[in-house]
């Protein structure tokens, strides 16, 4: 179990830290890092707003990832494969919602 306390420690700190440049609009349109669709690649002013946006969300994905990988790890007598499952059911609710937000930000940006 610790591998996997590892693997979701770091996996949710590398979405926070990684938020970071995206939230101080610090990266530009690229096809490869931040919220690409094409509406954000195509418009540099609703990329950076969305990008802002939505790695408010991805700070909170990645810390929420890491708190709960901590956490559940010293729940007693939990197994490793009811572990892994929080762990990735946790991750899998907070990032939806994550997505959820940023397209709905994304149309209001869009809806002129």
């Amino acid at each position: 179990m610790q591998t996997l306390l590892i693997l979701y420690l770091a996996t949710g700190l590398l979405l926070s830290i990684l938020s970071i440049p995206l939230l101080l609009k610090k990266v530009k349109p690229n096809p490869f890092y931040g919220f690409r669709v094409q509406a954000t690649l195509e418009n540099a002013e609703i990329w950076y707003a969305t990008n802002a946006h939505f790695a408010r969300y991805q700070l909170a994905v990645g810390l929420i990832t890491a708190a709960a990988a901590l956490g559940l790890s010293f729940w007693p007598g939990i197994s490793v494969d009811a572990y892994a499952l929080a762990c990735l059911g946790i991750f899998v609710l907070v990032f939806g919602t994550a997505l959820v937000q940023g397209f709905r930000y994304l149309k209001k940006l869009t809806a002129h």
